[in-house]
C-alpha cells in the first residue's frame, strides 16, 4: 500500500469531457466489443480501497488484473480482477445488447460510461449528481452471409478496437479534470465503495436503441463490408 495526504484543490468547471466512439460489429459482437472499452475505462478510473489513518491521510491498496480473450473478436483487453464488478457492468449492458438483437430492432444505437461525483444539497434539496467524463459508443450491427464473411469481420473488429484503445489511452493520458482525492467523510461523492476488491469512481451505464440518423448511414456500411471483403 502507498500512504497519501488528500490533495483539496478547487474544482474547475465542471463541463464534462464527452468522448464519442463509433463502431460497426456483427450481432453477436456486441457484448464483447461493448465490455471491452469499458472494462478498459474503468480499469484506468479505477483505485485500490482507501484505508484511511485519520480523516485525510490514507493508504491504498492494490489493484489486481487480468486479461481477457473474446470468443467472437481477434481481440483481447485487460480489466480488474474483480468479478463482483465484472457482474455489474455485464449486467447493466446486456439489457443494451438485448435491445439492439431484438427481432425488430434499428440496426443503431448507443451506450455510454458515464463517470459522476455527487454534491450534496442544502435541506431540503437532494444531493446532485455531476459528470465529469462521459464516454459514448455508437453502435452499428451488421449483418453477415456466411462463415467466411464473420471470420473476416473477426479481425477487422478486433483491429478497430485496437484503435479505439489507443484512443482511449491517449485522451487518458492527458492532465484533463478528474476528482481530487477526498477526505474519509466525503468519499462516497466521489467513489463506489460497495466493491470488495476495487474502488472504481462513481459511475453509470445508459442506452438507446434508434434507427440511423445519416439516411446514407446503411448504405455505407453495406459498401464498407463489400469493400473488406474485396480485400481478401
Amino acid at each position: 500500500m502507498t500512504s497519501q495526504t488528500a490533495d483539496f484543490k478547487t474544482k474547475p468547471d465542471m463541463n464534462a469531457n464527452t468522448q464519442v466512439l463509433e463502431l460497426d460489429v456483427e450481432g453477436r459482437q456486441v457484448d464483447e466489443a461493448v465490455l471491452s472499452l469499458f472494462h478498459t475505462l474503468l480499469f484506468h478510473r479505477s483505485t485500490g480501497k482507501f484505508h484511511y489513518k485519520n480523516d485525510d491521510t490514507y493508504a491504498v491498496g492494490t489493484i489486481g488484473f487480468q486479461d481477457v480473450d473474446c470468443d467472437f473478436i481477434d481481440f483481447t483487453y485487460v480489466r480488474c480482477s474483480s468479478d463482483e464488478l465484472d457482474r455489474s457492468i455485464k449486467r447493466e449492458v446486456s439489457g443494451f445488447c438485448e435491445a439492439i438483437r431484438a427481432p425488430d430492432a434499428p440496426s443503431s444505437g448507443q451506450v455510454a460510461l458515464e463517470f459522476y461525483q455527487r454534491k450534496r444539497g442544502r435541506w431540503p434539496f437532494a444531493t446532485e449528481s455531476i459528470p465529469w467524463e462521459v464516454w459514448t459508443l455508437r453502435i452499428n450491427v451488421v449483418s453477415l452471409n456466411n462463415e467466411h464473411e464473420r471470420q473476416i469481420w473477426r479481425e477487422r473488429v478486433g483491429d478497430s478496437l485496437g484503435e479505439r484503445l489507443l484512443h482511449i489511452t491517449d485522451t487518458l493520458n492527458r492532465h484533463d479534470y478528474i476528482p481530487s482525492p477526498p477526505n474519509q467523510a466525503e468519499i462516497d461523492l466521489i467513489y463506489d465503495t460497495a466493491y470488495p476488491d476495487v474502488q472504481p469512481f462513481l459511475f453509470k451505464i445508459n442506452y438507446s436503441v434508434s434507427a440511423p440518423t445519416n439516411p446514407s448511414a446503411t448504405t455505407t456500411i453495406k459498401k464498407l463490408i463489400r469493400d473488406t471483403l474485396a480485400l481478401t
